[in-house]
C-alpha cells in the first residue's frame, strides 16, 4: 500500500525538517491536506505514528469496501489510500511515518516547532492536525503479550502474508468478521473466538463468515499461547472444556482505547476529546487548524467526505495566513499543468 515509502524519513533522532505546513496524521484527511498544500504551492511534512499512510483505514479495514466516498460507488480501503498518496505525490510531501508528534511550541515569527517522541523536530509555518480519534492503544489479553509481533497482531494490512497459516481472530466486531472474510481464501484455516454468543458485527457479514467455512467459537476465550520464537498454538476455554488450536497468526480484534495523547497538552481548546474549531477550521492557536474526526463544531457529520472538505478549507486559509495577499479561493485545477497532475 505504501507508495509513500520512497519519501519516508529515516534520519537519526534529533534531525530537523522544515516545511510550510506540518500535517499531523496520515489518514484520508491528512493525505488530502498534503495534496491541497502542494496545489497551493506550499511544502508539507506529514507525521503519523503508524508505519504506513492511511490511518484507521490502513490499520482496521484495508480490504473492506467503502461506499460513501464521493465519486466512488465502492472503493477498497487500500485503494483509496493508494489513490490519495498518488494524488499528493507530484508535490513531494515529506513523510515521517512511525513517528509520534509529542509537543507543539511557538517558534518565533517562523511559526511552530513540532517535537517528535524520538527527538526529531519539524519547523512549520502552519500546522494541520488530522489525527483522527487521536492516540489509539489496542486492547489485548495478558496471555498475548509474549508473542506480540511474533505471531500476534492487531490488524491485517496484507492478508497475503497469512497465506497457508492457521489464523485465529479474537473478537466479535466488524473488524474481526471483516478480517475473517478477507483471510478465509488465503489462510489454511481461520477460527474466530468470541467471548459472547452474539456478534456486534453487521448481521450480513456474520452470515457471510459462516458461509465461508470459518470456524466460530462463541462463549469462548483464549487462555494461553505457546510456541518458541514464534506463536504455534493457543488454548481456548469454551463450553466447559479447553481446546488446543494450531495458530501461527493471532489477530486481536478487541478494539482500541483512544485518547488525545500528547495533543491534549498543546494548549488547544478541547471539548469531549475533540479540538474546537471555527468555520475556517482554525483552532484557538494562530496558524493551527484541526480537521477530520479530531475536530468539533456544531453540526459536524463524521464522514470521510466531510474530512476532505475540512482539509481543503484549512489549507486554503493557511495559504492566506502563511502568504499574506494570497487569494483564499484557489485557481481551477483544470488550469494547472496537466503533466504535473497526471
Amino acid at each position: 500500500m505504501n507508495q509513500a515509502g520512497d519519501r519516508v524519513e529515516t534520519t537519526v533522532p534529533g534531525a530537523q525538517t522544515t516545511a510550510d505546513v506540518a500535517v499531523v496524521g496520515a489518514g484520508p484527511a491528512g493525505l488530502y491536506a498534503a495534496y491541497c498544500a502542494g496545489f497551493r504551492g506550499l511544502s508539507s511534512v506529514v507525521v503519523d505514528a503508524l508505519a504506513e499512510p492511511g490511518g484507521q483505514i490502513a490499520a482496521l479495514y484495508p480490504e473492506k469496501r467503502i461506499y460513501d466516498v464521493a465519486g466512488h460507488p465502492a472503493v477498497r480501503g487500500r485503494d483509496l489510500v493508494d489513490a490519495l498518496v498518488a494524488q499528493a505525490a507530484p508535490f513531494d510531501p515529506h513523510y515521517l511515518l512511525g513517528r509520534t508528534a509529542a509537543s507543539l511550541t511557538p517558534d518565533g515569527e517562523a511559526g511552530w516547532l513540532l517535537g517528535l517522541e524520538d527527538g526529531g523536530r519539524v519547523r512549520a509555518r502552519a500546522v494541520v492536525i488530522a489525527a483522527g480519534l487521536g492516540r489509539s492503544v489496542p486492547r489485548t489479553l495478558p496471555c498475548l503479550h509474549p508473542y506480540q509481533g511474533r505471531g500476534v497482531a492487531h490488524h491485517v494490512p496484507r492478508p497475503a502474508e497469512h497465506e497457508g497459516r492457521d489464523v485465529v481472530i479474537v473478537g466479535g466486531g466488524d473488524s474481526a468478521v471483516d478480517w475473517a472474510l478477507a483471510l478465509a481464501p488465503v489462510a489454511r484455516s481461520v477460527t474466530v473466538v468470541h467471548r459472547r454468543s452474539a456478534f456486534r458485527a453487521h448481521e450480513h457479514s456474520v452470515k457471510q463468515m459462516y458461509a465461508a467455512g470459518v470456524r466460530v467459537l462463541t462463549d469462548a476465550q483464549v487462555t494461553a499461547c505457546t510456541g518458541g520464537k514464534h506463536l504455534e498454538e493457543i488454548r481456548v476455554q469454551t463450553g466447559g472444556k479447553e481446546l488446543t488450536l494450531p495458530a501461527q497468526s493471532l489477530v486481536a480484534a478487541l478494539g482500541f482505547i483512544t485518547s488525545l495523547g500528547p495533543i491534549a497538552e498543546w494548549g488547544l481548546e478541547v471539548e469531549n476529546r475533540r479540538i474546537t474549531v471555527d468555520r475556517a477550521m482554525r483552532t484557538n492557536l494562530p496558524r493551527v487548524y484541526a480537521v477530520g474526526d479530531i475536530c468539533a463544531y456544531d453540526g459536524r457529520v463524521p464522514l470521510i467526505s466531510v474530512g476532505f472538505g475540512e482539509a481543503a478549507t484549512a489549507v486554503n486559509h493557511a495559504a492566506v495566513d502563511v502568504r499574506p495577499g494570497s487569494r483564499l479561493i484557489p485557481e481551477h485545477s483544470t488550469d494547472r499543468d496537466t503533466a504535473l497532475l497526471s
